[in-house]
C-alpha cells in the first residue's frame, strides 16, 4: 500500500455493511479524505463476463478485511466502460422529461399524461401537440383520450399498434379503479 492508502488498489477486501450487506471484491480506488471505497465484485446476475462496481462509503461499514494484499503494485486493467451508452440513455431520459414538463405546462389532463407515460415505455417518438398525443407522426389521440379519440391512418401497423396500447391502458385503468 502506499502511503495514505488504507485499502492497495487491486488488494481483495470484503466488508460487512450498517445495513447488513456484504461485498467481497478488488478495489479499483479508495479516497481517504471522502472515504469512499470502490469494490469490483462478481456480477450479480453470474455473468462471468461482467462485474458488479459497488461505491461503498466506509463510515457505513462494521466489519471491513483486507483478504489479500495487491502484492505486484499495479492495478488490473479495466475493461473500457461504454460511456456512449451511458450518454445515449442519459439523452433519452432529458428528453423524457422534457415532454412530461412540456405537457405538464400546456394544461393536459392527469388522464392525458397518464396515458402518455403509458405509450412511451413502448414508443420513443411520442410528442404533445397542444393537448393531442401524436405517436410516430402518424397517429394523433386526442382528449378525453379514449380509443375513439385515435385516428390516423386506420390500415397502418402504427394506428393499431397505438390503439392496442390505449386499449391495454384503459383497461388496466379500469382494473385498478375498481
Amino acid at each position: 500500500m502506499e502511503s495514505g492508502e488504507y485499502f492497495g488498489v487491486g488488494s481483495i477486501v470484503s466488508c460487512k455493511t450498517c445495513y447488513n450487506q456484504s461485498y467481497e471484491g478488488e478495489v479499483l480506488a479508495f479516497d481517504p479524505q471522502c472515504k469512499m471505497l470502490v469494490l469490483k465484485c462478481a456480477a450479480s446476475n453470474d455473468r462471468g463476463s461482467f462485474n458488479d462496481v459497488h461505491m461503498i462509503n466506509i463510515n457505513l461499514v462494521g466489519e471491513i478485511q483486507v483478504k489479500k494484499e495487491n502484492s505486484t503494485g499495479a492495478p488490473a486493467s479495466l475493461n473500457n466502460l461504454s460511456t456512449q451508452r451511458l450518454n445515449v440513455r442519459t439523452k433519452l431520459e432529458v428528453e423524457k422529461k422534457k415532454r412530461f414538463l412540456t405537457a405538464m405546462a400546456s394544461g393536459v389532463t392527469v388522464e392525458g399524461q397518464k396515458l402518455f407515460l403509458a405509450i412511451t415505455k413502448t414508443i420513443d417518438e411520442v410528442c404533445w401537440r397542444g393537448c393531442d398525443i401524436v405517436v410516430l407522426d402518424q397517429v394523433t389521440i386526442s382528449p378525453p383520450y379514449k380509443q375513439e379519440n385515435v385516428t390516423g391512418d386506420e390500415s397502418s401497423k402504427a394506428f393499431n399498434h397505438v390503439k392496442k396500447i390505449v386499449e391495454k391502458y384503459l383497461k388496466e385503468m379500469n382494473v385498478n379503479s375498481n
